[in-house]
């Protein structure tokens, strides 16, 4: 199943944002009661206390350092194939007139056999010689099997002294974007950020995309390179694209009573709320309560609540390790409630119409998406 794309959930999490802010019915304090007339349509969001237990649940939910059985395979029977525009050398040992020489003044690649676009080199006494789509290792074999017509047991050896077939494309924020030739050496999707220079300031590692053949596969360079997640990299093959997008989508808001409330931008190393509160100032204590710090996250149209909604209670200095500990995702909105504030039961049940619809509009979206 597909999921909600980030431009469209982006205003819809706003929208969601709009409602809580506009939301604060003073003339009570958050005491932890349920308000009965609000119990069902609570219902449809899940609400949880942060806790040493929940912030354990919610690691494991990261994912583990995880092995590469496929593509070690890969790189282990990886053999490069000749394409057009490759430059090819042959050697003929004790048959110097069979061998174009370089000289000094001629580079390997000015003397070789140039692979035309037919995919074919021309040999002496052998003539045309078809070569695209296979490996020097069959190329010698053919070569050879050829000479030998005119010469007794003939050895051979090719090699490719130009790779300009085939390339890959590094796009984005990276040191240093453009094309790269896949060569006789096995490239992965590691190896190409690396050559491009690495990670540029703002780039958003978490979501890289490679292309291929018109298909999008996500890869977070996060997990790759934190976490081992070797499952994340990648053989690449001709005209693959990788495109490592901005930062801009990683960021959370932060609202309510804190002394500048603003977005925050999640740095590479990632973001408490902690550091987030901080980003803002704090909380504001002459209005601020305590008790009522909420994160509310969004969540994919395959979970049956549209959001989850975390709560901390500042007031006891212990639960700053917590939030310390509590990492925030990109989009999370970080809520400090009023005081004097009504209960945030009514606050939610006051939210429900408006959370409900735009729930019901992120199904029907990922249900256009799967249709398509």
């Amino acid at each position: 199943m597909k999921t909600t794309p980030s431009s469209l959930r982006a205003p819809l999490v706003a929208l969601a944002l709009t409602a809580l802010t506009g939301c604060a019915v003073p003339g009570s304090h958050i005491d932890g009661e349920r308000d009965a007339s609000v119990n069902a349509p609570l219902s449809e969001l899940e609400v949880q206390m942060v806790t040493p237990e929940l912030i354990t649940s919610l690691k494991s939910d990261a994912a583990p350092s995880r092995t590469n059985v496929e593509l070690e395979a890969a790189i282990r029977d990886y053999e490069y194939r000749v394409g057009p525009g490759d430059v090819l050398n042959v050697t003929v040992w004790d048959h110097p007139e069979l061998t174009i020489p370089a000289g000094s003044y001629r580079s390997a690649q000015d003397a070789g056999n140039w692979v035309h676009s037919d995919g074919t080199i021309f040999y002496p006494y052998i003539g045309s010689v078809k070569v695209t789509g296979l490996s020097v290792t069959e190329i010698r074999k053919i070569i050879a099997g050829k000479l030998s017509k005119y010469i007794e047991d003939p050895q051979v050896d090719v090699s490719v002294a130009a790779f300009r077939s085939q390339r890959i494309y590094v796009t984005g924020e990276v040191g240093l974007p453009g094309q790269q030739p896949i060569t006789n050496v096995p490239l992965t999707l590691l190896d190409a950020v690396n050559a491009a220079k690495g990670l540029a300031q703002d780039a958003d590692w978490q979501h890289v995309v490679l292309t291929r053949n018109g298909q999008d596969t996500p890869v977070s360079l996060r997990g790759l390179f934190e976490k081992g997640d070797l499952s994340q990299n990648h053989l690449l093959q001709h005209n693959d694209v990788i495109h490592v997008p901005r930062n801009d989508y990683q960021k959370v808001f932060v609202l309510g009573e804190v002394n500048e409330p603003k977005p925050v931008m999640i740095q590479r190393a990632g973001m408490s709320l902690t550091e987030a509160l901080a980003e803002v100032g704090g909380i504001n204590e002459g209005n601020a309560d305590a008790q009522g710090v909420f994160v509310v996250r969004a969540n994919g149209p395959e979970s049956e609540h549209f959001a989850s909604v975390y709560q901390i209670d500042l007031s006891d200095a212990r639960s700053y390790v917590f939030a310390d500990q509590f990492s925030l995702q990109a989009r999370d909105l970080v809520y400090v409630t009023t005081q004097p504030l009504g209960r945030w039961n009514r606050v939610l049940g006051q939210l429900m119409p408006t959370i409900t619809a735009i729930y019901q509009t992120t199904r029907s979206i990922s249900d256009i998406n799967d249709l398509q």
